[in-house]
């Protein structure tokens, strides 16, 4: 794939993930059951798919299931915080913290895999974290839960840069529909024992709740399968800085959806990350 034709299935993820906040938002459920449910209905979803890749299954090395064991852990401590963050803060206040993500992201690629970048792109990556910054600033809320929520957030925010670092390598070797199966079923099975664990109830919600971690399993999920194949062309840098998109879609969606206010420093911040990304991947497309 050229790196200009990667725009749309950009954007399309954008657009897809900006929903999962809104839908977290909308639930009464533990944050472990909504991460938990979306992970085991969206491993279902894929099995047709799967069940027609099977034979793939047989080139997967002892070390690749290592770290597609890893890499669904990953997963599931980001959506297990994020959800959590959710539940404690605002939309705006805790998708801003995911725009620490390029950042993060770049010094692990630098750590691990000696990635470079250039001035151009981490100008860019700064307008973009700038506006972000600028989408919150009016939304922070002191109070001890939301300060929490925001923690929460920033090590989910570690824990997605771990799940696309690995899988940056690994699906370079697998497909990314195998891939995906793998991590979202791996991410699954871990949450299912955390549940067990601490004696969460994982039954007798209402079909509302049931149509809810449904939404999850399809919509927003759209957006990794997309990213996973991405990895194919681009590195997680790239795709970090892409969701910095979220935070923009999430508050639009948050002020539509959920009646939470929107004031100008949001406004104005929204337009600088979306000025951001545009450069960044215009510097990506004419490397």
């Amino acid at each position: 794939m050229e790196k200009r034709s990667i725009g749309l299935p950009l954007f399309i993820a954008i657009v897809a993930i900006s929903f999962s906040a809104i839908f977290v938002k909308w639930s009464e459920a533990p944050a472990s059951i909504l991460s938990m449910y979306r992970m085991i209905l969206s491993s279902i979803l894929l099995s047709p798919i799967i069940w027609w890749k099977r034979a793939e299954f047989s080139h997967i090395k002892k070390r690749d299931w290592f770290f597609l064991l890893f890499s669904g852990l990953f997963l599931a401590l980001h959506f297990v915080l994020w959800f959590g963050s959710l539940k404690l803060t605002t939309v705006a206040s805790s998708t801003i913290i995911l725009a620490l993500q390029p950042l993060i992201s770049l010094a692990g690629g630098f750590l691990l895999f000696k990635e470079r970048t250039n001035p151009a792109a981490l100008a860019t990556m700064g307008i973009a974290i700038i506006g972000a910054v600028m989408i919150g600033w009016g939304d922070f809320a002191l109070s001890e839960e939301a300060i929490l929520g925001d923690l929460l957030s920033f090590f989910s925010v570690i824990a997605v840069v771990g799940y696309l670092l690995i899988g940056q390598q690994t699906v370079r070797k697998v497909s990314h529909w195998i891939y995906s199966f793998c991590v979202f079923s791996f991410a699954g099975g871990f949450l299912f024992l955390y549940n067990m664990g601490t004696s969460t109830m994982m039954t007798g919600y209402s079909r509302y709740e049931w149509g809810i971690f449904l939404l999850l399993a399809i919509i927003p999920t759209i957006a990794h399968v997309i990213n996973n194949w991405l990895m194919n062309y681009v590195n997680a840098t790239t795709i970090s800085m892409s969701i910095l998109g979220e935070p923009v879609g999430a508050t639009l969606l948050a002020v539509l959806l959920l009646g939470e206010r929107l004031s100008g420093w949001q406004i104005t911040g929204g337009i600088l990350i979306l000025i951001g990304v545009f450069f960044f991947l215009m510097k990506q497309r004419s490397q």
